[in-house]
């Protein structure tokens, strides 16, 4: 037999009239199992409501869509699929574990005393006074990251040890994504932030942690990553433009009100997303990564998960021994294997490929142009970014 959901003459042709299709194909489904139907087929190229009919009814319900993209896919050329064989994923744990070990040398690593009393006289805060100060800034850092794995502990209804584990857990992946994150941007100017926070939900899938309680912990990972970054890149940014460091008290001012400025820009921004994150979420304004974290928690994980990642860990361990710390080559090649948008690698290399070119040319005096015209093609693609989404909103 042949039904159709009542009151959409016209099917379903966006997300709003998916909305609301959405009961009434599941309340049909059910109907219709009643009626006595063995098998359901949903008639429509998204296929929706059968994720939902799935868990409502006991007989086999099939997405048309989802069944022509596999007979198709079974006709086609056979390609390999990254993200399914989680080769990226594997890549950067092995690169991340690397460069975890590379960073605590690089922090623990003492100096010799002449070194120390030198470095001293160039720099305005003596090394005691910075490793005092990334305590206390990382000791913040976890005390919040371990109030989110409480709340998420408690939302998920974990036992007395699983929680105990888990607050384990979510300060072990503090520390980690704070020292991977901040090595990364400042020595090679990119933050895997998404990708870390991404490898921290998969360990914790493979533990058997609740995948709620670690969509919460991967999200504050992924929102305080850039954040980080960031405010070093401001600061080095200072520091450089104030003459690199040529007067320690010019240059503490000149941090200080730095450091002020971003609180207040801080405040500004919660401002902001209180007043827009709705209308953000109804128009389905998220990063792409949040659609891999979904389809990830979605999937679920498997011993066999575990030896795809165990596997390309090897390599990824590898290329980032090889690079360094300085480099970071091997958490590079997997943030790039992360990327859903071809076009952006090939325009990141066509970027690489204009400087090469250039500094043969011009030589170093090129350097403070090129770095202009970054500065301006990054500025313009804000300035689209943010008025795009201001139009999509007010639609």
């Amino acid at each position: 037999m042949s039904r159709s959901i009542s009151d959409q003459p016209l099917g379903i042709y966006d997300d709003a009239s998916e909305e609301a299709a959405l009961p009434k194909i599941v309340e049909l489904g059910i109907q219709m199992e009643q009626e006595g139907c063995r098998l359901l087929i949903v008639s429509c190229a998204a296929d929706p409501g059968v994720r939902e009919l799935r868990s409502r009814v006991s007989i086999p319900v099939i997405g048309a869509g989802s069944s022509a993209a596999l007979v198709a896919l079974s006709l086609g050329e056979p390609n390999i699929n990254v993200e399914a064989l989680y080769i990226a994923h594997g890549v950067m744990i092995g690169a991340g574990i690397v460069a975890l070990v590379q960073a605590a040398i690089l922090i623990f690593k003492r100096p010799k005393k002449s070194e120390r009393e030198a470095d001293d006289s160039k720099y305005t805060r003596t090394e005691g006074e910075a490793r005092r100060s990334l305590g206390l800034g990382f000791v913040a850092y976890l005390i919040i990251a371990l109030i989110i794995a409480i709340i998420g502990g408690l939302m998920t209804k974990m036992s007395l040890g699983m929680l105990i584990g888990f607050l384990f857990f979510a300060a072990f992946a503090a520390f980690v994504h704070e020292i991977i994150v901040g090595i990364a941007a400042m020595h090679s100017g990119w933050f895997p932030a998404f990708a870390v926070a991404f490898i921290t939900l998969l360990f914790g899938m493979l533990i058997g942690f609740p995948p709620v309680a670690l969509a919460l912990l991967a999200g504050f990972s992924a929102a305080t990553g850039p954040a980080f970054a960031d405010m070093g890149y401001d600061l080095k940014t200072g520091y450089i433009l104030r003459g690199n460091g040529e007067d320690p008290e010019f240059e503490k001012r000149g941090r200080k009100q730095q450091y002020m400025t971003g609180m207040i820009a801080f405040g500004v921004a919660v401002i902001v997303v209180a007043l827009t994150y709705n209308s953000y979420f109804s128009q389905k304004l998220v990063p792409p990564i949040d659609t891999v974290y979904v389809s990830t928690i979605q999937a679920g994980t498997s011993g066999d998960v575990a030896m795809k990642l165990l596997l390309w860990a090897i390599p990824g361990a590898i290329l980032q021994l090889i690079g360094g710390a300085k480099r970071q080559i091997g958490v590079m090649f997997a943030t790039g294997l992360l990327i859903a948008t071809p076009n952006a690698c090939w325009a990141v290399l066509a970027g690489l490929l204009i400087r090469i070119v250039v500094l043969k040319v011009k030589g170093k005096e090129a350097e403070t142009p090129m770095s202009i015209l970054a500065a301006g093609f990054i500025a313009g693609d804000a300035l689209y970014s943010f008025f795009n989404s201001i139009f999509k909103i007010r639609k």
